[in-house]
């Protein structure tokens, strides 16, 4: 943003970027670290507590999602329905509407002895586990709509958990510990989503009553009971945590003036400080995922029409795909202290629209296991890359006075079209097969690099 910003007072409370990008007050980047000093970052205690929180966070998700989608497809859900059942995961990308009250309001008993970020984070954990469990007792096949139900709970506890979390990352650390809080939390992330994915389907199959053929309800229960029982991960790590220093908040006499300050001025000082330049990163936001996320809810789907057992999707594409993603995100954590986030920026935007053409191509081959290595490291090496980046450029736009719903503004706008789009993803493939559609997810991205050299160049001038 241009030093002619008229509210000085906005720029100061903002805090330095990582090495590499520019700040909200257009100051000189920190200098840069030598690769000892930027390792070194991963071993400091907030890195750590990410890690825990990480693996907290990423649970949920494929088990309302990807995870869901294969349990769905095996029960005989058709594909079109399976894509339409992908909008729950659309409360991640309206968590923005309740943020502010995460951010701003305190709990009975638990803010008094937790802190608010740790009492929200506590509450909205618990909330994932008894959703999970509530999926667990229901069988799709015989009655869907209570499963949708308590996938509803447990993507709403999720995202609740992403907003108190994000705020307790943004706040552990200084912006320029962003990157490497950004890749731990990722680790832990992946990690999760390696048991929740690659977990799940093995215990699904382990879980099968022997000598007996097809959908087997009883095996999908004990998977899911055991991912519940996981969440004590996120749980024990908030117990045993410390809440970061609390900030102070503007007073609110009256109801007027709290909505005031919980609702709009958190939107209104990020408009202040980037003026022009806020519909510029909000398109960018926007879109940056979209080739990914429209083209992940028909892989679990994809998976099971090509033939692939449980055991060969869990191996390759919830192991051997998530230590891929791991690799890649610290890669990009890395390249991002370094060389600066905008670079790694566009180097994932065309990384992970060119790995959607090898899925298109994987159609082609049918069940081949060693295409789907190949095609799986590509894919998940060029996400990696792209969310460690991604995660540092949205924490170095927030303002740390209204942490919690910037951020997940900005993580809500990343999810929202893409799983808007994603809902219509079966009926596409329905009509006109994987290949088509693999492609057009590849397609969708060309927008992205567009964007990205538009906000890289407005973030040079203001330098």
């Amino acid at each position: 943003m241009s030093d002619k910003t008229p509210n000085p007072a906005a720029r100061r409370a903002h805090p330095p970027v990582p090495a590499g990008a520019v700040s909200a007050a257009g100051t000189a980047p920190p200098p840069r670290r030598s690769w000892a000093e930027a390792l070194r970052v991963y071993r400091e205690p907030a890195s750590l507590r990410m890690l825990a929180l990480g693996f907290s966070a990423g649970l949920p998700l494929l088990l309302v999602l990807g995870t869901l989608s294969f349990w769905l497809r095996e029960a005989g859900i058709d594909r079109t329905t399976i894509g339409y059942l992908s909008w729950v995961g659309l409360a991640y990308g309206f968590k923005w509407v309740w943020a502010p009250l995460v951010d701003r309001m305190p709990l009975p008993l638990l803010t008094r002895r937790l802190g608010r970020r740790r009492g929200w984070l506590l509450l909205s954990q618990c909330a994932v586990a008894a959703g999970l469990a509530g999926m667990a007792f229901n069988d799709p096949r015989l009655a869907l709509e209570p499963v949708v139900w308590c996938a509803l709970a447990v993507a709403f506890g999720s995202a609740t958990q992403d907003i108190a979390l994000d705020a307790f990352r943004i706040e552990s650390a200084d912006a320029d510990r962003q990157a490497a809080l950004a890749a731990t939390y990722q680790t832990g992330y992946r990690l999760a989503m390696i048991w929740s994915g690659a977990g799940a389907l093995w215990i699904a199959a382990r879980s099968e009553a022997a000598g007996v053929a097809g959908y087997q309800p009883g095996a999908w229960r004990v998977a899911y009971l055991a991912m519940a029982a996981s969440m004590a991960v996120g749980i024990v790590t908030v117990l045993l945590s410390r809440e970061p220093a609390p900030r102070a908040l503007p007073p609110a006499p009256g109801a007027a003036a709290w909505l005031r300050g919980a609702l709009v001025e958190p939107f209104a000082d990020f408009v202040r400080r980037y003026r022009w330049q806020a519909a510029l990163i909000l398109a960018l936001i926007a879109v940056y995922r979209i080739s990914d996320v429209v083209m992940g809810i028909m892989a679990n789907p994809f998976y099971v029409d090509m033939g692939f057992t449980k055991d060969e999707v869990a191996a390759v594409t919830k192991v051997y795909g998530v230590a891929m993603t791991l690799a890649g995100a610290f890669v990009g954590g890395m390249l991002a202290m370094r060389i600066g986030v905008m670079r790694v920026l566009m180097l994932g935007a065309v990384l992970s629209a060119l790995s959607n053409l090898l899925f298109a191509w994987l159609g082609t081959r049918g069940h081949d296991l060693g295409g789907l290595i190949a095609v799986v490291a590509a894919d998940n090496l060029a996400g990696g890359i792209a969310s460690a980046a991604f995660i540092a450029y949205l924490s170095s736009l927030t303002n740390v006075h209204y942490s919690a719903t910037q951020y997940a503004l900005f993580s809500s706008l990343m999810l929202l079209l893409p799983k808007w789009l994603a809902g219509f993803s079966g009926a596409y493939v329905d009509a006109h097969g994987y290949g088509s559609f693999f492609v057009g997810t590849a397609l969708l991205g060309l927008p992205v690099l567009v964007l990205v050299a538009l906000a890289a160049r407005a973030a040079r001038r203001n330098a």
